[in-house]
């Protein structure tokens, strides 16, 4: 059996700070990255220290579907504090839809488009206050991430909607496909683009994603910038490194045909774009 990992994605935002907490193990141990706007930080333990049910501990850190409560204490960086999360906003069913049932390089999920923050955490001495904020949640695992691939996630608009939307090379039986996943949750009402609903990728290159499926169209345009260095996974082990922008200048329009279902921009979008070159 190939060595696994397994990580969740806890994004937290309000007007003026965005945090993300990515707790998981790889094949030799457990981690904890810590990624704001200015820094990144990766925080290692003994497999020992990770304990995963209905919430999951990492040393003196739990995470669990209604908060995360964290204690860290690293020679670079302290974090301290709790945060809650309002009822979360769970997309219907998995989101690899018929491919969950393969042995894929990579399964992901998501576990909430949107929620609501209360609660303050203490960045290096620095109390941070998320109430009022919005969160969103997912999660990976398997052997390695793809070798190429691009996403986007984004819920900080004026209006009720949170999209995220990923493409990327997939190695299946073989051979070898770009597969694309994505949801349009607006206004309560969730809109599925994937592979396995036919969906067409238009355009897929640094800051550019645009999809059609049927009546539906999804254009994507970011302003990308450097953003941060992060360890990921290839065969089990954390040994690569890619990129995130957590907060970049980002616009999104999605239509029905001719009818304008949904656009907006933001200042605030989260994106990661790895070649295969």
């Amino acid at each position: 059996m190939k060595a696994r990992f397994e990580g969740w994605y806890y994004k937290h935002q309000t007007k003026d700070h965005t945090l993300a907490l990515i707790p998981g193990r790889a094949k030799d141990h457990a981690f904890l990255q810590v990624v704001t706007d200015q820094k990144a930080y990766n925080i290692t333990y003994p497999l020992s220290a990770y304990q995963r049910g209905d919430t999951l501990q990492i040393g003196g850190n739990a995470f669990s579907r209604h908060a995360a409560k964290l204690d860290i204490h690293h020679p670079d960086l302290t974090l301290k504090g709790e945060l809650h999360y309002g009822p979360l906003s769970p997309i219907r069913g998995d989101i690899m839809g018929p491919f969950r049932h393969f042995p894929m390089e990579c399964h992901h999920g998501i576990l909430s488009m949107d929620h609501s923050l209360s609660g303050t955490l203490t960045l290096s001495e620095t109390p941070i206050d998320f109430t009022g904020g919005r969160g969103y949640i997912e999660s990976d695992s398997g052997c390695s991430f793809p070798a190429g691939y691009t996403w986007v996630q984004c819920n900080d608009f004026d209006a009720n909607c949170s999209i995220m939307a990923a493409v990327a090379k997939i190695p299946f039986y073989g051979l070898k496909f770009w597969g694309t996943i994505c949801v349009v949750f607006f206004n309560g009402r969730e809109y599925r683009l994937a592979t396995y609903k036919g969906v067409k990728i238009l355009r897929c290159e640094p800051g550019i994603i645009e999809l059609k499926q049927g009546k539906y169209h999804l254009s994507v345009t970011v302003e990308v910038r450097p953003g941060q260095s992060l360890p990921a996974p290839t065969s089990g082990k954390m040994s690569r490194r890619i990129r995130e922008t957590l907060s970049c200048p980002a616009h999104f329009r999605f239509t029905e045909g001719s009818h304008v279902l949904f656009e907006g921009k933001s200042e605030r979008a989260s994106y990661e774009y790895e070649s295969t070159t």
